[in-house]
């Protein structure tokens, strides 16, 4: 959720097939100006466009910044894979970022907040580099850029300037390991829960032995007499 100066907000979420006749209405009330810094060209989306700004590809993420309903945001981001390098046999895994927001609604923290969505979605897939494209008369972008990621490598190319952002692989928690004097409390009262169980165990198969060579109701056994120093049983 993105809460501006004016106490408007939008929420971020991803697109969705069905937001592609907003989305169409979104880029068609952008400005001249901001078209044109976002597609390098004053173009009005297509269908097959807006299927890829929409996530169609597998490769495309794409998010929307939403306010009361309305699209006020749209950022998009497309995986792929650079070529093998001795220090990244298996190749660098990049993702190109596009970002434009509502004219009546740059300046307020929208952009910002659409590329930390991107960003954290692409460590999440294994992304190690974002890359971008700006023109140098995007003064706005290249403000927010360096001053959320001072780190960014920015190099010139004939029409455009084509920045890299390296992300840190997303760490995952790590269990917590036990020390010495844990293990052995763990290991003591294991031992000690195995003792109880078996005297448990032992006792109620006692129990049940004893239960077992009870004798029947009814019956009674004779009774014994002394005599000369011996046991004997009187016949009946």
């Amino acid at each position: 959720m993105i809460r501006t100066d004016s106490r408007a907000t939008a929420a971020i979420r991803p697109v969705h097939p069905a937001d592609r006749p907003a989305l169409g209405g979104f880029f068609e009330d952008l400005s001249l100006e901001s078209r044109y810094l976002r597609f390098f060209a004053p173009v009005r989306p297509t269908a097959s466009l807006l299927r890829v700004l929409s996530g169609g590809p597998a490769n495309v993420d794409a998010v929307v910044a939403v306010a009361d309903g309305v699209i006020v945001g749209h950022a998009m981001a497309t995986d792929r894979v650079e070529a093998r390098t001795f220090e990244d046999p298996c190749g660098a895994s990049v993702t190109e970022i596009g970002v434009v927001v509502a004219d009546a609604w740059q300046r307020r923290g929208v952009g910002t907040a659409l590329m930390r969505t991107l960003i954290t979605r692409a460590q999440a897939r294994g992304v190690t580099s974002l890359a971008m494209d700006v023109l140098p008369s995007n003064r706005r972008m290249l403000a927010m850029i360096t001053g959320h990621w001072p780190q960014a490598v920015i190099t010139h190319s004939p029409d455009s300037l084509e920045i890299r952002i390296p992300l840190p692989r997303l760490q995952l928690p790590q269990p917590q390991m036990r020390t010495a004097p844990q293990l052995v409390r763990a290991l003591v009262t294991l031992g000690a829960a195995a003792l109880i169980g078996r005297a448990r165990r032992d006792l109620r198969t006692q129990r049940e032995r004893a239960h077992d060579h009870k004798p029947a109701a009814g019956w009674s056994k004779p009774p014994r007499i002394r005599t000369l120093g011996r046991l004997s049983t009187p016949s009946s």
